[in-house]
């Protein structure tokens, strides 16, 4: 590759630099050779793809993310199973994708693989983490898993096989309301094949919709399906802009002279390349110059829901169709052009959502330059407001008090003098090279800073800045991208790509570097198809706490788009091999050693506490129900049944926020309690293949798992109450030269190690660290126990997952940062530099309930008997007024299972009521006041204790587990005072009940608010309602009295008067008939001797007339 005019004269130097070239070829072969058995477990990598639910079975169908709605087909298959532990009559309904899983590997056939696999056991294992929502003022802040274990299926295509040709696994895809990021882990269940874990995105794409066709197609403008090499071959790359962690589609522009962008859904594993459809309107005018015209888009912003983009000085949004976040669909016909009237020279991304909305900065120039638009998106809904409101930045700085100067930055770049780093004090000498800023950015978990541009300054304070001198001023910083974990890449005007460890003050270079030639040369030789000798990088962004570059490849003409992993360890090893290494003569050869600049051997975490405790991970399990079929295939109907009671379970989950404790704490409880008795007879009807419907469902496989094992690793995040702990230990096997004897005056030798771990907090005033070192000398190792603990200082009090203070800890070993390594199946990997985020406040999944249970038991102990209503309500039991009630209440951990007694103090307060549940009324503040409070004047008072102590300004009661109870009193202003009953029972009447902790608890940061109902039965009537119904009773039974007297007196002669106007009655009615009888009897005897005369013509006739007069006799005589 160098010619020889490159080398200096000198007869030596030829023979030198071969050498060089070959120690360096010998080192990287020696590394490879031991890692060649780690290397074999990488063959094999998981496919994930997703289809439609009437899709399934189908070889090489893979769908798209975007159908939202749930679909009502499985309800017909739970009908059918009458001998089942599940209730039919319930609603299950089943989502619409499924996941369909395969496994690859080198140079093997995918289907031969996943048949063998089936054959050996092998199950994939299915984790789906739910992103927690953004607006949680709508929806639960919760961190959610569901582990669902995959079920075989055949293929749907003609096979010639008795039993299958290709068949692949499947799951269900569940949906969560407040959820469009989710993400998939498949993993083995250790059977048969060894195959990596690997992790998948899996998010929503709100911007597809159906056609009249019915084909897909996306609602921002039209994708482009061949990928031209103009759009992408020398370009500059532009950094990727998100909301961390929230936003399912990302988007990238930057495409020269054309209106496309890179659109994704799956974090750029695959993409699409869409034209946009904006009217690219061009408005220049005298407050806002622009050179030329241009259809590229510069800037291009991603949230949870929307998306920002601008062209020129023009700025677009678009919103997507998400049912899962709104109560009803808000998404954008077209694009939204904003701030029309002002010139916008960048968009700014807010990379974490506060409050419960995304936010985004509009810098403007022009007539408005100074100003910033603060763009705010909740639910869709996009706001601007201009910031500062009067004057501009500019005109404020240094003449108003408004805007606080937090640093100025230097004229010029300091002169470090070989130094890394120079703490900025304002005494240094400076060079003549001009600091030109070009950007800024802060971490929220260690609260670092960074000022950019030619130059890198670090800040933990906003106060005292450190410029990082490893960085050469001749070079200028395009953008920087953070994982927000403890490292930092740097892009440069030149494309070349730095790497910086947060809290240390070495930079690296990774491209181009002596590391990156050895890597790519190693790619080449090995023929991936990820690396080619002519590539554009694109982007490069993190993924979690990994770096990915997205880079278009040009190979024989033909050009690639695909996102690799950045192998920042790998090529820290390769440029320290390299830079640093030895040749020792060992006899007639030369030995190749290399420096071990890293201050111990091995590094482990130990005793680890349970991470669910910590993460507040809530994680359920799901396996599919068994199938009565001996080659153990699923079918149609069986997948679909596992889709309902996925949906059940989740349903389960999202209803169990009763106030009302269930007996046992567990969301599952209740969907087995009454069949549980049953289990060993629907396991007897599966044995012997009676099951209905062919499928047999385990109660015990579908569960809440509360014991999860630490991976000994740091957990992903750690929320810490009041005074709460977190524990954990390092232990080091330090270098043979770690250790050394020191003595102090009066005492014996001690033993010291050389390897010292600090740790830093980026809130010291808040959280406190102790570390305790123990040296194990029989095992050349030192163990430091870490305890983190929190202050009881920092956080006032809130709702469970809100609004909870970001900070976080750092735990390094001196002297290890970019230079201790550790080789693992999944490659190298960084060690020595810990760093986890720390959420101070009350962490999610922590409530408060009625303890209904204890509080019957208790009430019935103490009051000697119990009356509940006459309509008994299990979900609802009712107490007696008259009766002292004593009320207890639980803290709940939905997280950890744990459900104990309340042990700290609260107010109790009837805020609503009514005698029906359909006459329900809130009181507003005045009234809580008179009905609650002890100084009420109005007589308004519905309850009152023996409690002495109140709040500080006495007006309310302070209750806790140990007070007196809750008499009722009802007082004549009181609402439920004079209750008119609802039939011949005493009156009823349902309090609304509001019990929080806020301001009277100091032993939580929590502010637990619990409200619920609360059934009073026997309310006492009001004296003057009493009275009259007494004087009505009175009045009613005295009168019922003495008519049953007249009664008794007067009966007699009314029988008698009775019977005798019967007789006469009788008589006339008698005497009546006899002679309208005779009359009509001589009448028929004539009429007869005139028909005889007159011929059988008319014998009909009479025999009628006969009759009539007959019937009236017969009447008569009956009366």
């Amino acid at each position: 590759m160098c010619g020889p005019a490159m080398f200096p004269a000198g007869p030596r130097w030829p023979r030198v630099r071969v050498l060089q070239v070959l120690w360096a070829l010998l080192a990287v072969l020696l590394a490879s050779r031991r890692l060649c058995a780690i290397k074999d477990f990488e063959e094999c990598t998981w496919q994930v793809v997703l289809n439609e639910f009437k899709r399934v079975g189908e070889n090489g169908a893979s769908d798209r993310f975007f159908e939202q709605e749930l679909v009502d087909t499985v309800g017909n298959l739970f009908h059918m199973l009458v001998d089942s532990p599940i209730d039919p009559s319930e609603k299950y309904l089943g989502f619409p994708y499924y996941l369909k899983i395969n496994y690859s590997c080198e140079q093997k056939h995918s289907e031969d693989l996943v048949r063998m696999g089936h054959l050996t056991g092998l199950k994939p294992v299915v984790l789906v983490t739910f992103q927690s929502p953004v607006n949680f003022y709508r929806w639960k802040i919760e961190q959610l898993q569901i582990q669902m274990e995959a079920a075989p299926f055949r293929s749907k295509e003609s096979c010639m096989a008795e039993e299958v040709c290709s068949m692949s696994w499947y799951t269900p895809m569940p949906i969560k309301n407040g959820s469009v990021v989710m993400r998939v882990d498949v993993s083995s269940n250790g059977l048969g094949t060894f195959i990596p874990d690997e992790r998948f995105q899996v998010n929503i794409n709100g911007f597809l919709k159906r056609n009249q066709d019915n084909n897909i197609q996306f609602t921002v403008g039209d994708e482009l399906f061949n990928l031209m090499p103009q759009y992408f071959v020398g370009i500059s790359s532009r950094p990727l802009w998100h909301t961390v962690d929230q936003s399912p589609v990302l988007i990238l522009g930057g495409i020269p002279n054309e209106k496309y962008v890179l659109m994704t859904d799956t974090s750029f594993k695959d993409f699409s390349l869409v034209e946009l459809s904006i009217d690219s309107c061009w408005v220049g005018s005298f407050y806002c110059p622009q050179s030329g015209f241009t259809a590229t888009i510069y800037d291009t912003v991603a949230t949870e829901s929307t998306l920002f983009i601008r062209q020129n000085q023009l700025v677009y949004y678009f919103t997507g169709t998400y049912t899962t976040l709104y109560e009803r669909n808000r998404g954008s016909g077209s694009w939204v052009r904003v701030l029309a009237s002002e010139c916008i020279k960048k968009l700014c991304p807010v990379y974490f959502h506060s409050n419960g909305s995304e936010y985004i900065m509009a810098l403007t120039t022009g007539k408005h330059e100074g100003f910033v638009h603060f763009g705010t998106i909740k639910d869709g809904q996009v706001s601007f407001e201009m910031l500062p409101r009067q004057w501009s930045v500019c005109e404020q700085m240094g003449a108003s008090d408004d805007l606080e100067l937090l640093y100025r930055i230097p004229e010029f770049i300091p002169e470090a003098r070989g130094l890394e780093f120079l703490m900025i004090l304002g005494t240094e000498s400076y060079t003549n090279t001009v600091m030109a800023p070009k950007g800024i950015s802060c971490n929220p978990y260690n609260h670092l800073i960074f000022i950019w541009g030619n130059f890198l300054l670090q800040s933990s304070n906003k106060k005292n800045f450190i410029y990082l001198a490893d960085f050469p001023k001749e070079l200028s910083i395009k953008y920087m991208t953070r994982s927000f974990r403890g490292a930092v890449a740097i892009v440069t005007e030149t494309e070349e790509i730095w790497y910086l460890l947060e809290g240390s003050y070495r930079v690296y270079r990774l491209f181009p570097s002596k590391g990156w030639k050895v890597h790519i040369s190693l790619q080449l030789m090995q023929q991936s198809s990820l690396y080619a000798s002519n590539e554009t990088m694109l982007t490069l962004f993190y993924e979690g706490s990994k770096l990915y570059q997205l880079v278009y490849l040009m190979n024989n003409q033909k050009g690639q788009l695909v996102k690799r992993l950045m192998p920042v360890e790998q090529l820290l090893m390769y440029q320290q091999h390299t830079s640093h290494y030895d040749l020792d003569r060992k006899g007639g050869y030369l030995m190749l050693s290399f420096t071990n600049f890293c201050p111990f051997s091995v590094m482990r975490l130990r005793n680890l506490p349970g991470p669910q405790r910590y993460t507040r991970q809530e994680r359920y399990r799901a396996r599919p129900p068994r199938v009565l079929e001996r080659s153990g295939f699923h079918n149609e109907n069986s997948l679909a049944i596992y889709q309902g009671l996925i949906y059940y379970l989740l349903w389960l989950h999202s209803v169990y926020d009763k106030p009302y404790a269930d007996p046992v704490h567990d969301p599952t409880w209740r969907w087995w309690e009454k069949n549980k008795q049953d289990q060993d007879y629907y396991f007897f009807l599966a044995s012997n293949w009676r099951s209905a419907g062919g499928v047999f469902i385990e109660m015990d496989s579908y569960e809440k798992i509360y014991n999860l094992k630490s991976a000994y690793e740091l957990p992903e995040r750690i929320f810490l109450d009041k005074g709460t702990e977190y524990s954990f230990a390092i232990f080091l096997s330090a270098q043979s030269h770690s250790f050394r004897t020191m003595a102090e005056l009066g005492t014996v030798f001690q033993l010291h190690s050389q390897v010292d771990v600090g740790v830093v907090l980026a809130d010291p005033g808040c959280i406190e660290a102790s570390v305790k070192q123990e040296v194990l000398i029989n095992r050349n190792a030192v163990l430091f126990s870490i305890t983190l603990k929190d202050k009881k200082v920092c956080y006032d009090q809130g709702i469970s997952g809100h609004h909870l203070m970001k900070s976080s800890m750092t735990v390094n070993v001196v002297g290890s940062s970019g230079l201790c390594f550790q080789e693992t199946h999944e490659g190298a990997r960084m060690q020595g530099n810990l760093m986890v985020p720390v959420f101070i406040g009350c962490p999610p999944g922590k409530r408060l309930a009625f303890d209904i249970t204890y509080t019957l038991e208790y009430s019935r102990l103490k009051n000697k008997h119990y009356f509940d209503c006459v309509q008994v309500d299990p979900e609802m039991p009712c107490f007696l007024f008259r009766d002292i009630f004593y009320p207890f209440f639980l803290i709940q951990d939905l997280v950890t299972g744990d459900s104990g007694s309340f042990q700290g103090s609260y107010v109790l307060l009837v805020v609503g009521g009514g005698p029906t549940l359909d006459t329900l009324k809130d009181y507003n503040k005045d009234e809580i006041y008179r009905f609650n409070s002890p100084l009420d004047k109005t007589n308004s008072l519905i309850w009152t204790t023996r409690t002495k102590r109140t709040t500080k300004d006495s007006a309310f009661h302070i209750m806790s587990h140990e007070s007196p109870g809750i008499e009722w009193l009802c007082l004549e202003n009181a609402p439920c005072y004079d209750n008119v009953p609802q039939g011949i029972f005493a009156p009823e009447f349902f309090f609304k009940v509001l019990v929080s902790n806020r301001g009277v608890d100091t032993s939580t940061y929590c502010n637990y608010q619990l409200t619920f109902l609360l059934h009073i039965h026997g309310l006492p009537l009001s004296p003057k309602r009493a009275l009259f119904i007494l004087m009505v009773s009175v009045s009613v039974f005295v009168g019922l009295v003495i008519f049953y007297i007249a009664f008794c007196l007067l009966w007699p002669l009314v029988v008698k008067g009775c019977t005798m106007i019967r007789w006469k009655i009788n008589d006339i009615i008698a005497s009546e008939s006899y002679y309208t009888y005779a009359s009509i009897s001589g009448m028929s005897s004539m009429q007869s001797l005139r028909r005889s005369r007159m011929g059988s013509m008319f014998s009909s006739r009479m025999t009628e007339d006969k009759a009539e007069p007959k019937e009236a006799v017969e009447r008569q005589l009956m009366t």
